[in-house]
Protein backbone atom coordinates (compact mmCIF):
# COMPACT_ATOMS: atom_id res chain seq x y z
CA UNK A 1 0.00 0.00 0.00
CA UNK A 2 2.67 1.93 1.05
CA UNK A 3 4.39 2.06 -2.52
CA UNK A 4 0.93 3.12 -4.17
CA UNK A 5 0.91 5.81 -2.37
CA UNK A 6 4.40 7.08 -3.15
CA UNK A 7 3.61 6.41 -6.39
CA UNK A 8 0.35 8.73 -6.44
CA UNK A 9 2.28 11.26 -4.19
CA UNK A 10 4.68 11.44 -7.05
CA UNK A 11 2.80 11.36 -10.01
CA UNK A 12 0.39 14.61 -8.85
CA UNK A 13 3.64 16.70 -8.03
CA UNK A 14 4.47 15.89 -11.67
CA UNK A 15 1.73 17.07 -13.16
CA UNK A 16 0.86 20.11 -11.11
CA UNK A 17 4.76 20.90 -11.85
CA UNK A 18 3.42 20.32 -15.63
CA UNK A 19 1.26 22.58 -15.24
CA UNK A 20 2.76 25.10 -13.71
CA UNK A 21 5.51 25.33 -16.20
CA UNK A 22 2.55 25.93 -19.31
CA UNK A 23 0.85 28.00 -17.54
CA UNK A 24 1.03 31.95 -16.33
CA UNK A 25 -1.71 34.22 -15.98
CA UNK A 26 -2.67 35.75 -19.05
CA UNK A 27 -2.81 39.77 -17.01
CA UNK A 28 0.80 38.88 -15.76
CA UNK A 29 1.89 37.50 -19.41
CA UNK A 30 0.82 40.48 -21.44
CA UNK A 31 2.29 43.14 -18.88
CA UNK A 32 5.59 41.36 -19.47
CA UNK A 33 5.85 41.73 -23.16
CA UNK A 34 4.75 44.90 -22.86
CA UNK A 35 7.58 46.06 -20.83
CA UNK A 36 9.94 44.07 -23.14
CA UNK A 37 8.68 45.95 -25.92
CA UNK A 38 8.70 49.45 -24.41
CA UNK A 39 12.39 48.47 -23.64
CA UNK A 40 14.20 45.83 -26.34
CA UNK A 41 14.45 46.74 -30.32
CA UNK A 42 12.82 43.22 -31.19
CA UNK A 43 8.57 43.52 -32.14
CA UNK A 44 8.97 39.63 -32.20
CA UNK A 45 10.08 39.04 -28.77
CA UNK A 46 6.38 38.21 -27.64
CA UNK A 47 6.25 35.66 -30.42
CA UNK A 48 9.91 34.18 -29.84
CA UNK A 49 9.15 33.98 -26.42
CA UNK A 50 5.25 32.68 -25.91
CA UNK A 51 6.49 31.00 -22.75
CA UNK A 52 8.98 33.19 -21.17
CA UNK A 53 9.10 31.40 -17.64
CA UNK A 54 9.36 27.47 -19.11
CA UNK A 55 9.36 26.52 -22.97
CA UNK A 56 10.99 29.30 -24.19
CA UNK A 57 13.16 31.30 -22.05
CA UNK A 58 15.00 34.65 -21.73
CA UNK A 59 18.21 35.10 -19.95
CA UNK A 60 17.25 38.51 -18.41
CA UNK A 61 14.11 36.65 -17.55
CA UNK A 62 13.20 34.87 -13.71
CA UNK A 63 10.47 33.24 -12.50
CA UNK A 64 8.82 31.50 -9.69
CA UNK A 65 6.30 29.03 -9.10
CA UNK A 66 3.29 30.23 -6.68
CA UNK A 67 1.65 28.32 -4.21
CA UNK A 68 -1.96 28.51 -5.39
CA UNK A 69 -2.58 28.10 -7.76
CA UNK A 70 0.60 26.81 -8.83
CA UNK A 71 1.32 29.65 -11.71
CA UNK A 72 4.33 31.10 -12.62
CA UNK A 73 5.33 34.50 -11.88
CA UNK A 74 7.51 37.18 -13.26
CA UNK A 75 10.21 38.00 -10.16
CA UNK A 76 13.38 39.32 -12.17
CA UNK A 77 14.02 41.51 -15.20
CA UNK A 78 17.43 42.55 -16.18
CA UNK A 79 18.45 44.40 -19.08
CA UNK A 80 22.24 45.36 -19.24
CA UNK A 81 25.33 44.87 -21.45
CA UNK A 82 25.54 41.13 -20.69
CA UNK A 83 22.93 40.34 -22.79
CA UNK A 84 23.32 41.98 -25.85
CA UNK A 85 20.55 40.52 -28.01
CA UNK A 86 18.24 42.06 -28.54
CA UNK A 87 19.61 45.36 -27.93
CA UNK A 88 17.41 48.23 -26.04
CA UNK A 89 15.41 50.66 -28.88
CA UNK A 90 16.43 54.12 -29.18
CA UNK A 91 12.92 54.92 -28.13
CA UNK A 92 13.27 52.74 -24.92
CA UNK A 93 10.99 53.85 -21.71
CA UNK A 94 10.10 52.62 -18.54
CA UNK A 95 6.37 51.37 -19.16
CA UNK A 96 3.68 51.32 -16.73
CA UNK A 97 2.83 47.51 -17.76
CA UNK A 98 5.06 47.19 -14.94
CA UNK A 99 2.70 47.30 -12.73
CA UNK A 100 1.17 44.23 -14.32
CA UNK A 101 3.71 42.39 -12.71
CA UNK A 102 2.76 42.80 -8.84
CA UNK A 103 5.53 39.68 -8.00
CA UNK A 104 8.81 41.32 -9.54
CA UNK A 105 11.42 40.92 -7.14
CA UNK A 106 14.46 42.94 -9.13
CA UNK A 107 14.40 45.26 -11.62
CA UNK A 108 17.68 46.04 -13.07
CA UNK A 109 18.29 48.23 -16.17
CA UNK A 110 21.65 49.20 -17.43
CA UNK A 111 22.48 51.55 -20.22
CA UNK A 112 19.57 51.86 -21.64
CA UNK A 113 17.57 55.11 -21.78
CA UNK A 114 20.03 57.20 -23.75
CA UNK A 115 18.04 59.35 -25.95
CA UNK A 116 13.94 59.51 -25.11
CA UNK A 117 13.27 60.90 -21.45
CA UNK A 118 12.40 58.89 -19.09
CA UNK A 119 11.29 59.50 -15.70
CA UNK A 120 10.63 57.57 -12.61
CA UNK A 121 6.48 56.98 -12.37
CA UNK A 122 4.60 57.26 -8.80
CA UNK A 123 2.81 54.63 -8.89
CA UNK A 124 6.06 52.10 -9.87
CA UNK A 125 6.56 52.30 -5.75
CA UNK A 126 3.18 52.01 -4.72
CA UNK A 127 2.36 48.83 -6.56
CA UNK A 128 5.51 46.77 -6.75
CA UNK A 129 5.05 45.54 -3.02
CA UNK A 130 7.82 43.05 -3.17
CA UNK A 131 10.15 44.49 -4.83
CA UNK A 132 13.59 44.29 -3.22
CA UNK A 133 16.25 44.96 -5.72
CA UNK A 134 15.98 48.44 -8.02
CA UNK A 135 18.82 49.27 -10.27
CA UNK A 136 18.34 51.96 -12.65
CA UNK A 137 21.77 52.73 -13.70
CA UNK A 138 24.35 54.75 -16.14
CA UNK A 139 21.11 56.08 -18.09
CA UNK A 140 21.94 59.64 -19.11
CA UNK A 141 17.96 60.33 -20.37
CA UNK A 142 16.56 59.13 -17.02
CA UNK A 143 15.75 62.48 -15.04
CA UNK A 144 13.42 63.84 -13.08
CA UNK A 145 12.39 63.97 -9.80
CA UNK A 146 12.72 60.84 -7.16
CA UNK A 147 8.61 60.33 -6.23
CA UNK A 148 7.85 60.76 -2.80
CA UNK A 149 6.39 57.60 -3.54
CA UNK A 150 9.60 55.71 -3.26
CA UNK A 151 9.26 55.45 0.74
CA UNK A 152 5.98 52.95 0.06
CA UNK A 153 8.79 50.22 -1.46
CA UNK A 154 8.80 49.13 2.21
CA UNK A 155 10.66 45.70 1.07
CA UNK A 156 13.46 47.34 -0.92
CA UNK A 157 16.67 46.11 0.10
CA UNK A 158 19.15 47.96 -2.61
CA UNK A 159 18.10 50.79 -4.32
CA UNK A 160 21.02 52.20 -7.24
CA UNK A 161 19.60 54.60 -9.41
CA UNK A 162 23.29 56.00 -10.46
CA UNK A 163 25.09 57.57 -13.40
CA UNK A 164 21.42 58.98 -14.46
CA UNK A 165 20.29 62.74 -14.81
CA UNK A 166 17.85 63.03 -11.83
CA UNK A 167 16.90 66.45 -10.19
CA UNK A 168 15.67 67.91 -7.36
CA UNK A 169 15.85 66.77 -3.55
CA UNK A 170 16.02 63.35 -2.09
CA UNK A 171 12.77 62.77 -0.89
CA UNK A 172 11.76 62.92 2.82
CA UNK A 173 9.97 59.50 2.88
CA UNK A 174 13.23 57.58 1.99
CA UNK A 175 13.28 57.18 5.86
CA UNK A 176 10.39 54.88 5.70
CA UNK A 177 13.11 52.41 3.68
CA UNK A 178 13.85 50.26 6.87
CA UNK A 179 14.86 47.09 4.53
CA UNK A 180 17.07 49.56 2.52
CA UNK A 181 21.06 47.49 2.77
CA UNK A 182 22.43 49.73 0.01
CA UNK A 183 21.19 53.35 -1.14
CA UNK A 184 23.51 54.70 -4.22
CA UNK A 185 22.03 57.90 -5.85
CA UNK A 186 25.38 58.61 -7.18
CA UNK A 187 26.14 60.45 -10.35
CA UNK A 188 23.18 62.66 -10.44
CA UNK A 189 21.99 66.66 -9.97
CA UNK A 190 20.17 65.87 -7.15
CA UNK A 191 20.22 68.93 -4.71
CA UNK A 192 18.76 70.50 -1.57
CA UNK A 193 20.28 68.79 1.89
CA UNK A 194 20.90 65.11 3.21
CA UNK A 195 18.02 64.76 5.08
CA UNK A 196 17.35 63.78 8.37
CA UNK A 197 15.50 61.23 7.38
CA UNK A 198 18.11 59.27 6.27
CA UNK A 199 18.73 58.52 10.15
CA UNK A 200 15.57 55.92 9.79
CA UNK A 201 17.39 53.38 7.56
CA UNK A 202 18.25 51.01 10.21
CA UNK A 203 19.76 48.61 8.10
CA UNK A 204 22.35 50.31 5.37
CA UNK A 205 25.12 49.47 5.22
CA UNK A 206 26.74 51.22 1.62
CA UNK A 207 25.39 55.13 1.35
CA UNK A 208 26.73 56.88 -1.85
CA UNK A 209 25.63 60.34 -2.77
CA UNK A 210 28.90 61.42 -4.13
CA UNK A 211 28.88 63.55 -7.42
CA UNK A 212 25.99 65.79 -6.98
CA UNK A 213 24.88 69.26 -6.00
CA UNK A 214 23.59 68.21 -2.35
CA UNK A 215 24.24 71.31 0.14
CA UNK A 216 23.96 72.43 3.43
CA UNK A 217 25.52 70.66 6.88
CA UNK A 218 25.64 66.80 7.64
CA UNK A 219 23.40 65.24 9.30
CA UNK A 220 23.77 64.02 12.77
CA UNK A 221 21.36 61.48 12.42
CA UNK A 222 23.98 59.58 10.25
CA UNK A 223 25.92 58.50 13.47
CA UNK A 224 22.44 56.19 13.96
CA UNK A 225 23.05 54.00 10.61
CA UNK A 226 25.10 51.42 13.46
CA UNK A 227 25.83 48.78 10.23
CA UNK A 228 27.29 51.28 7.68
CA UNK A 229 30.43 50.13 6.27
CA UNK A 230 30.87 52.84 3.34
CA UNK A 231 30.09 56.33 3.47
CA UNK A 232 30.85 58.54 0.24
CA UNK A 233 29.28 62.06 -0.07
CA UNK A 234 32.38 63.09 -2.32
CA UNK A 235 32.36 66.16 -4.86
CA UNK A 236 29.38 68.01 -3.69
CA UNK A 237 28.50 71.09 -1.88
CA UNK A 238 28.54 70.03 1.82
CA UNK A 239 29.62 72.60 3.90
CA UNK A 240 29.93 73.20 8.25
CA UNK A 241 31.35 70.73 10.71
CA UNK A 242 32.35 67.05 10.62
CA UNK A 243 29.46 65.78 12.45
CA UNK A 244 30.83 64.15 16.17
CA UNK A 245 28.34 61.40 15.79
CA UNK A 246 30.07 59.75 12.75
CA UNK A 247 32.43 58.75 15.20
CA UNK A 248 29.98 55.94 16.46
CA UNK A 249 29.69 53.93 13.65
CA UNK A 250 32.00 51.65 14.26
CA UNK A 251 31.68 48.56 11.33
CA UNK A 252 32.80 52.02 8.89
CA UNK A 253 35.08 50.74 6.65
CA UNK A 254 35.13 54.11 3.98
CA UNK A 255 34.35 57.55 4.58
CA UNK A 256 35.32 59.88 1.92
CA UNK A 257 34.03 63.57 1.96
CA UNK A 258 36.50 64.84 -0.25
CA UNK A 259 35.59 68.64 -2.41
CA UNK A 260 33.18 69.58 -0.26
CA UNK A 261 33.24 72.95 2.10
CA UNK A 262 33.56 70.96 5.04
CA UNK A 263 35.51 72.75 7.82
CA UNK A 264 37.90 71.17 10.60
CA UNK A 265 38.89 69.69 12.85
CA UNK A 266 38.76 66.22 12.36
CA UNK A 267 36.49 65.34 14.97
CA UNK A 268 38.13 63.37 18.20
CA UNK A 269 35.36 60.86 18.09
CA UNK A 270 36.77 59.17 15.27
CA UNK A 271 38.83 57.47 17.56
CA UNK A 272 36.47 54.95 17.74
CA UNK A 273 36.57 54.34 14.31
CA UNK A 274 38.46 50.76 14.94
CA UNK A 275 37.30 49.48 11.40
CA UNK A 276 38.30 52.25 9.29
CA UNK A 277 40.67 51.89 6.07
CA UNK A 278 39.85 54.78 3.86
CA UNK A 279 39.99 58.28 5.26
CA UNK A 280 39.68 60.56 2.44
CA UNK A 281 39.26 63.86 3.00
CA UNK A 282 41.31 65.98 0.50
CA UNK A 283 40.18 69.17 -1.05
CA UNK A 284 38.45 70.68 1.78
CA UNK A 285 39.18 73.70 4.02
CA UNK A 286 39.83 72.10 7.47
CA UNK A 287 41.92 74.48 8.29
CA UNK A 288 43.50 71.99 11.22
CA UNK A 289 46.07 69.64 11.66
CA UNK A 290 46.76 65.64 11.46
CA UNK A 291 45.14 64.39 14.54
CA UNK A 292 47.46 62.68 16.88
CA UNK A 293 45.07 60.40 17.54
CA UNK A 294 44.75 58.56 13.97
CA UNK A 295 47.54 56.13 15.02
CA UNK A 296 45.01 54.53 17.04
CA UNK A 297 43.00 53.95 13.56
CA UNK A 298 45.47 50.55 13.54
CA UNK A 299 43.66 49.37 10.24
CA UNK A 300 43.99 52.40 8.21
CA UNK A 301 45.15 51.76 4.98
CA UNK A 302 44.42 54.57 3.07
CA UNK A 303 44.87 58.80 4.42
CA UNK A 304 43.74 61.30 2.12
CA UNK A 305 44.30 65.03 3.62
CA UNK A 306 45.51 66.60 0.36
CA UNK A 307 44.40 70.77 -0.02
CA UNK A 308 42.72 70.69 3.07
CA UNK A 309 44.98 73.68 4.74
CA UNK A 310 46.86 71.36 7.01
CA UNK A 311 49.72 73.10 8.68
CA UNK A 312 52.07 72.03 11.77
CA UNK A 313 54.55 68.79 11.55
CA UNK A 314 54.04 65.30 10.41
CA UNK A 315 53.28 63.33 13.38
CA UNK A 316 55.38 60.87 14.47
CA UNK A 317 52.44 58.72 15.46
CA UNK A 318 51.70 57.84 11.31
CA UNK A 319 54.45 55.73 11.73
CA UNK A 320 52.59 52.84 13.93
CA UNK A 321 50.02 52.52 11.16
CA UNK A 322 51.40 48.79 9.73
CA UNK A 323 48.66 48.38 7.50
CA UNK A 324 49.21 51.98 5.71
CA UNK A 325 49.55 51.22 1.53
CA UNK A 326 49.07 55.31 0.73
CA UNK A 327 49.37 58.98 2.26
CA UNK A 328 48.45 62.04 0.42
CA UNK A 329 49.06 65.02 2.42
CA UNK A 330 50.33 67.41 -0.96
CA UNK A 331 49.31 71.00 -0.94
CA UNK A 332 49.36 72.13 2.18
CA UNK A 333 50.92 73.84 5.12
CA UNK A 334 53.16 71.23 6.97
CA UNK A 335 56.10 72.24 8.16
CA UNK A 336 59.11 70.80 9.50
CA UNK A 337 60.83 67.15 9.49
CA UNK A 338 59.93 63.99 6.97
CA UNK A 339 59.93 61.55 9.92
CA UNK A 340 62.00 58.42 8.89
CA UNK A 341 60.14 56.60 10.62
CA UNK A 342 57.53 56.72 7.20
CA UNK A 343 60.02 54.54 5.37
CA UNK A 344 60.17 51.37 7.19
CA UNK A 345 56.17 51.14 7.06
CA UNK A 346 55.78 47.90 5.21
CA UNK A 347 53.37 48.34 3.35
CA UNK A 348 53.24 52.00 2.43
CA UNK A 349 53.38 52.30 -1.84
CA UNK A 350 52.78 55.75 -2.37
CA UNK A 351 53.77 58.94 -0.48
CA UNK A 352 52.78 62.58 -1.24
CA UNK A 353 53.98 65.35 0.65
CA UNK A 354 54.37 67.60 -1.91
CA UNK A 355 53.58 71.59 -2.28
CA UNK A 356 54.17 72.01 1.42
CA UNK A 357 57.19 73.77 3.74
CA UNK A 358 58.85 70.78 4.97
CA UNK A 359 62.67 70.78 5.90
CA UNK A 360 65.56 69.34 6.56
CA UNK A 361 67.47 66.31 5.07
CA UNK A 362 65.48 62.84 3.48
CA UNK A 363 66.49 60.14 5.63
CA UNK A 364 64.63 57.64 3.74
CA UNK A 365 66.81 54.43 2.55
CA UNK A 366 67.47 53.31 -1.57
CA UNK A 367 65.33 50.38 -0.99
CA UNK A 368 61.87 52.45 -0.21
CA UNK A 369 63.24 55.08 -2.42
CA UNK A 370 63.61 52.52 -5.63
CA UNK A 371 59.88 50.48 -4.40
CA UNK A 372 57.87 53.75 -4.50
CA UNK A 373 59.58 55.38 -7.62
CA UNK A 374 57.35 57.90 -9.09
CA UNK A 375 54.60 57.41 -6.21
CA UNK A 376 57.03 59.29 -3.85
CA UNK A 377 56.58 63.03 -4.47
CA UNK A 378 58.65 65.11 -2.09
CA UNK A 379 58.21 68.40 -5.00
CA UNK A 380 57.27 71.38 -3.80
CA UNK A 381 59.36 71.72 -0.39
CA UNK A 382 62.08 74.22 -1.03
CA UNK A 383 63.68 73.22 2.59
CA UNK A 384 64.07 69.58 1.43
CA UNK A 385 67.09 67.92 -0.04
CA UNK A 386 68.01 64.31 -0.45
CA UNK A 387 70.43 62.80 1.62
CA UNK A 388 74.03 62.65 -0.57
CA UNK A 389 74.40 58.84 0.16
CA UNK A 390 71.37 58.34 -1.32
CA UNK A 391 70.53 56.90 -5.34
CA UNK A 392 67.20 58.78 -6.39
CA UNK A 393 66.13 56.54 -8.68
CA UNK A 394 63.64 59.63 -10.34
CA UNK A 395 65.55 61.77 -12.28
CA UNK A 396 62.98 64.02 -12.52
CA UNK A 397 62.25 65.17 -9.04
CA UNK A 398 63.06 68.52 -7.97
CA UNK A 399 64.30 68.04 -4.61
CA UNK A 400 67.97 68.82 -4.67
CA UNK A 401 70.97 67.07 -2.80
CA UNK A 402 72.08 67.95 0.75
CA UNK A 403 75.35 70.59 -0.40
CA UNK A 404 76.55 70.35 3.56
CA UNK A 405 77.11 66.47 4.81
CA UNK A 406 76.02 67.52 8.58
CA UNK A 407 73.08 69.43 8.00
CA UNK A 408 69.66 69.45 7.59
CA UNK A 409 68.63 72.31 5.64
CA UNK A 410 70.22 73.54 2.39
CA UNK A 411 72.89 76.02 3.20
CA UNK A 412 75.28 76.94 0.39
CA UNK A 413 79.03 78.01 1.16
CA UNK A 414 80.41 81.02 -0.63
CA UNK A 415 82.23 78.66 -3.09
CA UNK A 416 78.83 76.84 -3.90
CA UNK A 417 77.78 80.60 -4.21
CA UNK A 418 80.49 81.32 -6.83
CA UNK A 419 80.09 77.96 -9.20
CA UNK A 420 76.14 78.86 -10.15
CA UNK A 421 76.74 82.89 -10.72
CA UNK A 422 76.44 83.95 -14.60
CA UNK A 423 79.14 84.39 -16.40
CA UNK A 424 79.09 87.87 -17.15
CA UNK A 425 79.39 88.36 -13.46
CA UNK A 426 81.91 86.30 -12.27
CA UNK A 427 84.56 88.28 -14.09
CA UNK A 428 84.02 91.04 -11.67
CA UNK A 429 84.01 89.24 -9.08
CA UNK A 430 87.43 87.08 -9.59
CA UNK A 431 89.19 90.75 -9.79
CA UNK A 432 87.08 92.00 -6.93
CA UNK A 433 88.26 89.20 -5.05
CA UNK A 434 92.28 89.86 -6.26
CA UNK A 435 92.22 93.43 -5.65
CA UNK A 436 90.71 92.35 -1.92
CA UNK A 437 93.58 89.99 -0.75
CA UNK A 438 95.95 92.02 -2.10
CA UNK A 439 95.24 95.32 0.17
CA UNK A 440 94.77 97.18 -3.12
CA UNK A 441 91.86 99.04 -3.94
CA UNK A 442 89.24 97.86 -7.01
CA UNK A 443 89.33 99.22 -10.42
CA UNK A 444 85.85 100.63 -11.39
CA UNK A 445 84.92 99.30 -15.62
CA UNK A 446 83.90 102.83 -16.25
CA UNK A 447 86.96 104.23 -14.61
CA UNK A 448 89.49 101.37 -16.73
CA UNK A 449 88.03 101.84 -19.65
CA UNK A 450 88.04 105.52 -19.46
CA UNK A 451 91.53 105.15 -18.64
CA UNK A 452 92.68 103.01 -21.92
CA UNK A 453 90.62 105.69 -24.22
CA UNK A 454 92.97 108.33 -22.95
CA UNK A 455 96.19 106.30 -23.27
CA UNK A 456 95.59 105.30 -26.95
CA UNK A 457 94.62 109.24 -27.38
CA UNK A 458 98.20 110.36 -26.38
CA UNK A 459 99.84 107.12 -28.58
CA UNK A 460 97.81 108.48 -31.25
CA UNK A 461 99.00 112.52 -31.05
CA UNK A 462 101.87 111.54 -30.54
CA UNK A 463 102.16 109.91 -34.14
CA UNK A 464 100.29 112.94 -35.45
CA UNK A 465 103.32 114.99 -33.78
CA UNK A 466 106.32 113.26 -35.13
Amino acid sequence: MAPLSLFLFTLLLISSNTIATQDMEQQELLGLSEVMGSLLNDPDWPQAHPFPCSDTPWPGVKCEIGLSPPFFHVTKIHIGPDILDPPCKISANLSHSLLKLPYLKSLSIFNCFTSSSVSLFPALFDSLLYLEHLSLQSNPSLSGEIPSSLGNAASLRVLSLSQNSLNGVIPLSIGGLVCLEQLDLSYNKLSGEVPQSVGGLKSLSILDLSWNALEGELTSSLGQLQLLQKIDLSSNQLRGKIPLTLGMLHRLVLLDLSHNFINGPIPKSFEGLKNLEYLILDHNPLNSVVPLFIESLEKLKSISLSECRIEGSIPMSLSSLKTLTALSLSHNNLSGRIPKELGKLPNLDLLNLSHNQLSGEVYFTNGFVKKLGKRLDLRGNYGVCWNNNMSVVDSDDETPYCLNSNGGTRNESEEDSKKIQPAWNQWEDDHSSTSTRSNHPSWDKNLLLSFCAFVVEVVLCSCLLL
